[in-house]
Parts: structure tokens; sequence; C-alpha cells
């Protein structure tokens, strides 16, 4: 096995496909299938399902995955600290909810570096895919909610990937949709007052569970219900057809401009308003780089003494006077 082989596993799992790792790697597509089945043999173990559609993880491949992006990154540090050249780049990566809030703290975060020396990265996607990729180490740290509703679950999901959960703040759930809304400037809103309007959910997959969603009351049977996979596309549904989510309430109008409100979710004996417990989830025991400190700082910063509060109160003025 050499350092060589673990770069090539790394980068036909992050593409999914060997055409395409081949063509990162400038090398023949029958040289990298040769070297993954050359390694295989050795290990004794498949790393990838082949199909039609690329390649995925087999289960013994993604434990192996874990332990090659563990020694390869130390290799690159070594090679950081030590090399000739000196100018291989540090990456960062956070895998996050579609939280606009993990946006602006890490556009934070990436003003205190030199950009010419870093690779950064930040994937919104979904719930699932956030706690792989911390778990595999695609990314440092990933942001998600807990709540009564969905902990357990979501726990035990931690624990078997070998992730922890670090609180960050507490929220009672919103109604957010765009402020020419009929039900905008309602002090709150209840289910009932939704029930003609379409619901709108990000996708988590075919095989998802709802106690991956995003977005509480998640069992719930709603007459009119859209799913989408981005947050702007989200918006433009919002304005388009007078949509709405249910989530934390927290707008960065820096990022998503002032054209949405967070109107207190009003709840009731059979659709409760439920505490969204925001944290963010790293590997266990891991000691975070200086990237992931700095990103965490910001995470408080703007939650917990910064202007997402006093958005928020701004709206509510605005919605009773």
């Amino acid at each position: 096995m050499t350092l060589t082989q673990l770069r090539y596993i790394i980068t036909i799992a992050e593409t999914g496909s060997i055409n395409r790792a081949a063509e990162q790697l400038y090398i023949s597509q029958p040289s990298l299938t040769s070297a993954v089945q050359e390694l295989e043999k050795e290990l004794g173990i498949v790393l990838f399902y082949r199909s039609g559609r690329g390649v995925t993880l087999t289960g013994d491949g993604t434990e192996f995955l874990l332990y090659a992006r563990q020694l390869y990154s130390e290799y690159e540090g070594i090679l950081e600290r030590y090399g000739k050249s000196g100018t291989r780049k540090k990456k960062f990566g956070v895998s996050t909810q579609h939280y606009s809030f993990a946006v602006k703290a890490f556009v934070d975060m990436a003003k205190e570096f030199d950009m010419s020396k870093y690779e950064f990265a930040i994937r919104e996607t979904k719930t699932a895919e956030v706690i792989r990729d911390v778990s595999t180490m695609k990314s440092e740290i990933g942001i998600l909610y807990l709540s009564d509703f969905n902990r357990k679950s979501m726990e035990k999901l931690l624990r078997s990937s070998n992730l922890s959960f670090h609180h960050l703040i507490d929220c009672e759930a919103y109604v957010y949709l765009w402020k020419g809304h009929p039900l905008a400037q309602e002090p709150s809103i209840s289910f009932g007052q939704l029930s003609e309007y379409p619901c709108l959910a990000f996708e988590q997959g075919d095989s998802s569970s709802f106690y991956l969603a995003e977005e509480i009351l998640s069992t719930n049977d709603y007459p009119k219900l859209i799913r989408a996979n981005d947050r702007a596309t989200m918006l433009n549904l919002m304005v388009g057809l007078n949509g709405y989510t249910l989530c934390s309430g927290i707008i960065c109008e820096e990022l998503n401009g002032d054209d949405f409100a967070a109107v207190p979710f009003k709840g009731d004996e059979e659709n409760r308003n439920s505490t969204m417990k925001i944290g963010y989830v790293v590997r266990k025991n891991a000691i975070l780089s200086k990237m992931g400190e700095q990103y965490v700082r910001a995470l408080r910063n703007y939650l917990e003494t910064g202007d997402n509060k006093d958005e928020r109160k701004d709206e509510r003025e605005m919605d009773n006077e």
C-alpha cells in the first residue's frame, strides 16, 4: 500500500466516479482502476461498489477511507512543514443543514485567514450527508439541530458515526415566509392558518427518515408540500407561491436580503411548538484546527451576541406597529 494509492481512493470517494477521479489525478482510467484493484487484493476487501452511475463506498470502504484520510492528512502536514516548497494549502471544510447563519460565520472565519494559503469548503447538504462528511473527515465540522422529536434517533446515529454534539443555541420554531405573504404581519401563526399555503421542505433523499428532516412537524400530513434541495430555490418558492417553512427563525439579512420574515409559530395540542437545539458536530475527541476554532467563535458570536437577535426583534416590532 502506498500514499499514492491512498490519494487515489480519497479522490474516487470524493468524486463518486473513476473517470472524474482519473481526470483530476491526471492518469488514465485503466491505470486508476488497476491501482484500486491491486489495493483491494492486498487488503482482502472490496472498497467500492461499481455501477453504471459511478462508484460508492462499501462498508469496508467507508471504514478504510476514514483511516486513509487520517494518514494522508498527516502526510500533507509533513509536506507543509518540511517539504521543499512549503506551498501545499491546508484544508478546512464545514457541512451544514441549510442555515444562512452557518454561511455567515464561515464568511467571518475566512476573512481572518490568508485565503491564498488555505483551501476552504462549505457544503449545504442533506442531514445524513452532514453526518457522513464529518465522520469521514471530508469536513471538520457539521451544523445540525436536535429536538424532542428526533433526539433519540439522531443521538444514536451520531454515536454510531463516532461524533459528538456541542450545543450552540435553543430556538423556538418560527414560520419563515416572504414579507408580502398574507400572514406576514400576524403576531404568530398556527398550523391551521397555513393550510391553504404550500409547505416547503428540504429534500433528504429517497431513503431518508422523518428524523433527518430539517423542519419540525415533519410527520404531519400537509395538503400542499413542495420539496427543494437548496436555499435559493426555497426563497424563490416563498415569493412565487406564498410558500412557507418551519425553522429556527434566525435570518441573516446580509446574505438572504430583507424581503423575508420570521413569525413565531403558535403551537396547539396536536401541533406543538418544538425547541430546536442547534449545535455543531465533530469527531469524538477531535482537536479543532485554528480554522475550526475561529469558525466556532464566529458561530457563537453571531448566535449569542450578534445581529440575529436584533433582526428578529426589529421584525416583531414592525409587525406589531
